[in-house]
């Protein structure tokens, strides 16, 4: 097999594309931290730095969760094709690609500052820890929540700023949008988790329990959105970002419908990489707005 192939295998395990959920809201934490009264100057060495925690931590926590879950994958027919049941990808290479990106993860944070450096290997394990979650809590939608707004606080901490609500408010927001959207996503296992005894929203609580704390979630999402922007004091389109993420999320629930999975990929990816993505470009274009207006 050539290199390209195998590194094609290799992204595709770790689900690269999906690190366009994480990646915005870090960056959004940078952008927003740059405007603080105290941060560090966003270097070139620190974007850098910056991006190599957010992608080495994500691919990390994926490959690790596809080397603990190769034998329930292989025995759910909707993920029985993924890399490892497959055979395009090995278990022990899962495993190696797991600990080279953590220590690439942990080294990367040591030249953000000591802060960093000591939250390294904490952070590192509610990453991993996610991926045994299932088996012991329907909660863990949660779990993956909180692993995903480590992104922005972490890019918060890394840039220098001093922890406040506004940063805790947009990591509430992050921790409700994935649950939500992930509780939707899992709809799609409810009676394989049933079955085999694994936890999930839907398998604990039914498809209409399920679409209900989906929903309700993703209300606590646009109201702590709004609550960043007054704890921060941000600008007209911070608030439209919020507006935007509103609107999006209500479009995600409209096309799950009463438990209508047809159109659950469409939900899953395309309207929450452009929640995330949107919600990015309008914080960026607030806070340039701000700077020009001083």
């Amino acid at each position: 097999m050539t290199m390209p192939s195998k590194l094609k295998d290799y992204a595709s395990l770790v689900a690269f594309s999906h690190t366009v959920f994480a990646m915005p809201f870090a960056a959004t934490a940078v952008v927003l931290a740059h405007a603080e009264p105290v941060h560090v100057p966003l270097s070139l060495k620190r974007v850098v730095a910056l991006i190599v925690c957010m992608v080495t931590a994500r691919s990390a926590a994926m490959a690790f969760n596809r080397y603990i879950d190769r034998d329930i994958d292989a025995d759910n027919p909707r993920t029985a094709s993924r890399d490892i049941p497959a055979g395009r990808v090995s278990p022990r290479e899962a495993l190696a690609l797991t600990i080279g990106a953590s220590v690439l993860f942990v080294g990367a944070a040591a030249t953000l500052g000591a802060l960093p450096a000591l939250l390294a290997l904490p952070v590192l394990g509610v990453l991993l820890g996610y991926s045994l979650a299932k088996r012991f809590t329907w909660a863990a939608h949660a779990w993956l929540g909180v692993a995903l707004a480590l992104a922005p606080g972490g890019a918060w901490v890394a840039m220098g700023a001093a922890p406040n609500a506004g940063i805790l408010s947009l990591m509430v927001a992050v921790v409700s949008w994935l649950f939500g959207f992930d509780v939707l996503y899992s709809l799609q296992d409810e009676h394989f988790d049933r079955a085999r005894g694994l936890h999930s929203v839907p398998a604990r609580f039914g498809t209409k329990g399920a679409l209900w704390l989906s929903g309700l979630a993703h209300v606590v999402t646009v109201l702590a959105f709004v609550t960043t922007g007054v704890f921060l004091h941000r600008g007209a389109l911070f608030f439209v970002a919020a507006f935007a993420a509103a609107l999006m999320l209500a479009w995600e629930h409209w096309i799950v419908g009463a438990g209508d999975l047809t159109r659950i990929d469409k939900a899953f990816f395309d309207i929450n990489a452009w929640i995330a993505v949107g919600f990015f470009a309008l914080v960026l274009a607030d806070e340039l707005v701000r700077r020009a207006s001083v």
